[in-house]
């Protein structure tokens, strides 16, 4: 069977519709502040639109019918197509002159990883920052769409068992639930975003910066409009707990958003994902004040900014915010962790590899697929011991399938050699053991703050541009769930069959 290759461009023309009309936004914003690149992003978002109405013409008479091969394709070079013209703002307005940095920051950004190779974002204007964070808010939601129409459809990474709770499509039946379950989350993402704007707006922040961090926060991003990040505001500490709240609700499943909102609270309480995610948080979060309390020196790791509230609120403050920001990924930093005893740099380095939950937009393996994991190790116990006994995974009080339990198994197999292989790569740029782990996990998971050189408190911007586009690949299959972006490098998927 011939690839569809008419469709697959009709999508991307559809894409580059999308991107730059926030374009366009985005030169609303620059308008309204004069910061002078007005005319610059006008004509780079005009660009974009045109481009893409130029591709959805010219194959606007493609054939309905999309197969697995052509929707891997739509996925991954979409994200790709989206990194590219998305690049453009950055280089028209020489915030970024380099193609191979403006990609970076743009796959970043749409990956909702964080990194950044900009030194100076105060001095950025201020359209080209509300671009930067509109990358995150569309990616954010682009992954939540992807992991609940399309993913389940391609059978990725154990997204079949998502699918099993979500009220969206089954793999059978795509039409008219995909559209439905996308508005719904759409509006749930919204609000969410509007929401943590005005809060923050209340709490002290201006409306740009807490328009903002609203979309980085939401999207589990972590671009700020501040060199220092969350940590300008460490001496207001209702910013920093509103900004946390909203990441915890960023790294739960969206659908259980929506079951809250129709009256099921109960329904979302009993998640089993969920209610790990919050002991996980909570775990954490205790182990690492108790340290910070008693052992480090918050003066050193948070900017010598003053402790307005005493030294135990000062150290569950930041035990909670680091915590939940590598958690779910997000990335913003109120602190350096680094500096927080050898003990709890690896405490953070491990949290890495966790992720929030399946269905949110958080990166990393995901909670759900850890608890499967480990239910199944112990399941191994019990099978060695009976061996004829039919021991199924339960999730959730239901048993799952056991093509589910290997899928999730290749899937953290493949992980932890990317990370490997990721790493290595990086130290063949003379880049030393630490900063290397650091940038794989962080890249891989979409994190942001790495360790080493590519610490919490310091930039991408000393990443050799062949790194900068390894970080970039790790980013895209990080945030694809591996198997989407790693089959097209197989030879059996280009053979018509």
């Amino acid at each position: 069977m011939k690839i569809n290759y008419d469709i697959i461009f009709y999508f991307f023309g559809l894409l580059l519709l999308f991107n730059g009309g926030f374009m366009l936004l985005a030169t609303l914003v620059s308008y309204i502040y004069d910061d002078g690149v007005t005319a610059n992003l006008f004509l780079s978002g005009l660009a974009v639109v045109l481009f893409g109405v130029i591709l959805m013409v010219a194959t606007k008479k493609h054939s309905k019918e999309m197969n697995k091969r052509e929707g891997y394709m739509v996925v991954t070079f979409g994200w790709i197509v989206m990194a590219v013209s998305g690049a453009l703002p950055y280089m028209v307005t020489e915030v970024i002159p380099s193609f191979t940095s403006a990609f970076f920051e743009t796959m970043s950004g749409y990956t909702t990883t964080g990194a950044t190779i900009i030194n100076d974002i105060e001095a950025v204007p201020k359209g080209v920052l509300f671009w930067r964070s509109t990358t995150h808010w569309i990616g954010g939601m682009g992954i939540i769409v992807l992991a609940i129409a399309i993913l389940p459809l391609l059978g990725i990474g154990g997204m079949q068992l998502f699918t099993a709770e979500a009220p969206g499509p089954s793999a059978d039946k795509l039409h008219p639930r995909i559209t439905d379950t996308a508005k719904r989350l759409w509006l749930i993402y919204f609000g969410y975003t509007a929401a943590e704007t005005l809060l923050l707006k209340a709490a002290g922040m201006s409306f740009f910066d807490a328009i903002n961090h609203a979309m980085s926060t939401l999207s589990t991003g972590g671009f700020s409009t501040k060199n220092a990040s969350v940590a300008y505001w460490n001496d207001q500490p209702l910013i920093q707990y509103i900004i946390i709240t909203f990441m915890f609700l960023a790294g739960t499943n969206f659908v259980l958003s929506y079951y809250a909102f129709k009256g099921k609270v109960q329904k979302a309480l009993r998640d089993e994902e969920l209610n790990w995610y919050f002991r996980f948080i909570v775990s954490f979060t205790i182990i690492a004040a108790l340290i910070i309390y008693f052992r480090a020196d918050l003066s050193l790791s948070t900017l010598e900014h003053p402790m307005v509230l005493g030294k135990a609120e000062s150290a569950f403050r930041h035990a909670l915010f680091q915590v939940v920001t590598v958690i779910t990924t997000t990335g913003f930093i109120t602190a350096d962790y680094t500096l927080w005893t050898p003990f709890l740099m690896v405490l953070f380095f491990g949290i890495m590899f966790l992720g929030g939950s399946a269905g949110s937009t958080s990166g990393g393996v995901k909670v759900m697929r850890h608890l499967i994991l480990i239910k199944n190790g112990f399941l191994e116990f019990k099978r060695a011991i009976h061996p004829n006994a039919v021991l199924p995974v339960r999730y959730n009080s239901k048993a799952i399938t056991g093509e589910v339990v290997y899928n999730i198994l290749g899937f953290f197999i493949l992980y932890m050699i990317s990370f490997i292989v990721g790493a290595l790569v990086f130290s063949m740029f003379e880049i030393d053991f630490k900063s290397a782990i650091g940038l794989s996990a962080s890249s891989l998971g979409n994190i942001g703050p790495a360790l080493g050189d590519f610490g919490p408190v310091n930039n991408f911007a000393a990443l050799p541009p062949l790194a900068q586009w390894w970080a970039s690949f790790l980013m895209l299959i990080g945030r694809l769930e591996l198997f989407t972006v790693l089959i097209l490098l197989t030879p059996f998927f280009w053979r018509n069959r």
